[in-house]
């Protein structure tokens, strides 16, 4: 089974082995709160991408360019307690001490100075006494002056890069070089820069994908009308299904984008309400008979004598199961399988989705929740299971995939009751 399939599922939208891997997009409570202990996200009033609240950089939905082996959210968000403070106590006591410095030495030449034109008379004491003050104060000067030529080039390199950046090159980076606290600011800016360069790289990924997937029915409505209007094919049915047909794509494709979009916003508000995940399972199996059935692929379904009913958007879920199940149809061949199973798990119910179709190639499997990941032989958006892990961690659930190439995929679908 390869990662995404084409067709509008029960639940709408192109199916697709598609999706994100990129973190735990939770529904927001609307009131500000913080994320539950099942990672909720936050309130509508401090979402967003624009920087100005809560959003995914915080909390639990892990970026898409964030590093897989890099956990998420850091440990090191805010300094810890009290470094603030001792970096602030270490700039003021070098102040200090480079005023005292220089007051004592410039006290001590005037001292000698005056002394010397016989301005002012003292011992000979006093005079071993002022010259070796001057002395002191000279190394102390010296020391100092090492102390910033030391400290002065890493923070030239981070204005140097910090302006690169400013300018859009996020490749800029800094050697990790100088005292504690310029090297920890120094790792910081190199992780940021990284971080933005990654979110730059998918940002343009993911407009050309979309440009991609709006040209081909795009053209097929084009090629189709104007052969229409040039009098070259007939107006009827037979050659005004393509153009329908595109433009279901089309506004399959605009579903997908839209809950994708809410999704990344945290908007994907789920409208609860008591679900018999029994009546769902059979209904959505009963919607996808046709398909099976031109398919040639065997549906079927096992559910438990008795399971919870749950707290959910009915109409969410269905499209999640409906996604799962017209994928597993478009990558089973004829005579396969498909086998939905319910069952229940602990605090709530886990639903797989099985086939024995041609399975996930290894090098897909483990992105394959990444949005517009799909396979070769796959005709889909590849927005399908990024779709229905938004959906489901919406509900505070969870979705994992299982496959072997030849053997067949399962996916299981983990909601709390």
């Amino acid at each position: 089974m390869s990662s995404s399939a084409p067709g509008d599922g029960p639940g709408g939208g192109p199916d697709g082995r598609g999706g994100g891997r990129d973190g735990r997009g939770r529904s927001r409570d609307g009131r500000g709160g913080g994320r539950d202990g099942r990672g909720r996200s936050r309130d509508g009033r401090g979402g967003g991408r624009d920087g100005r609240g809560g959003g995914r950089g915080r909390g639990g939905h892990r970026p898409p360019w964030w590093p897989e082996d890099t956990p998420f959210p850091p440990g090191n968000l805010h300094p810890r307690p009290g470094q603030a403070s001792r970096i602030a106590r270490r700039a003021g006591c070098c102040a200090g001490c480079a005023l005292l410095v220089l007051v004592a030495g410039f006290s001590a030449l005037v001292w000698l100075s005056l002394n010397a034109f016989g301005l002012v008379s003292s011992s000979g004491i006093t005079k071993a006494v002022t010259a070796a003050a001057l002395g002191l104060c000279v190394v102390a000067a010296v020391g100092i002056g090492i102390t910033l030529r030391r400290v002065a080039p890493p923070v030239g390199d981070l204005i140097r890069a910090a302006r690169q950046v400013e300018d859009g090159d996020y490749s800029a980076r800094v050697p990790i070089r100088g005292p504690g606290e310029v090297r920890s600011l120094a790792r910081a800016f190199n992780a940021m820069s990284a971080r933005l360069e990654a979110e730059e790289t998918r940002r343009r990924s993911v407009l050309a994908d979309i440009t991609h997937e709006l040209r081909t029915p795009l053209t097929v409505i084009r090629s189709q009308a104007e052969a229409i209007a040039d009098g070259v094919n007939p107006a009827d049915e037979e050659h005004i299904a393509p153009i329908v047909a595109a433009t279901r794509a089309l506004e399959s494709l605009a579903d997908d984008l839209r809950t994708l979009s809410l999704s990344e916003a945290g908007a994907l508000h789920p409208g609860r309400e008591p679900v018999d995940v029994d009546l769902l399972v059979n209904e959505t199996i009963e919607a996808c008979r046709a398909e099976a059935a031109t398919a040639g692929v065997r549906l079927d379904c096992l559910l438990a004598p008795t399971l919870p009913v749950l707290s959910a958007d009915p109409a969410q879920l269905r499209r999640v199961l409906g996604n799962l199940i017209a994928n597993a149809l478009a990558h089973t061949g004829s005579g396969g399988t498909v086998r939905v199973e319910a069952s229940q798990a602990t605090g709530g119910v886990r639903i797989t989705v099985r086939d024995d179709g041609e399975g996930i190639p290894p090098e897909l499997l483990p992105r394959v929740f990444d949005r517009f990941v799909k396979g070769a032989s796959s005709t889909g958006s590849g927005l399908g299971l990024a779709i229905v892990r938004d959906l489901v961690e919406a509900h505070g659930g969870t979705v994992a995939a299982e496959s072997t190439v030849g053997v067949g995929t399962s996916i299981q679908v983990s909601l709390p009751a």
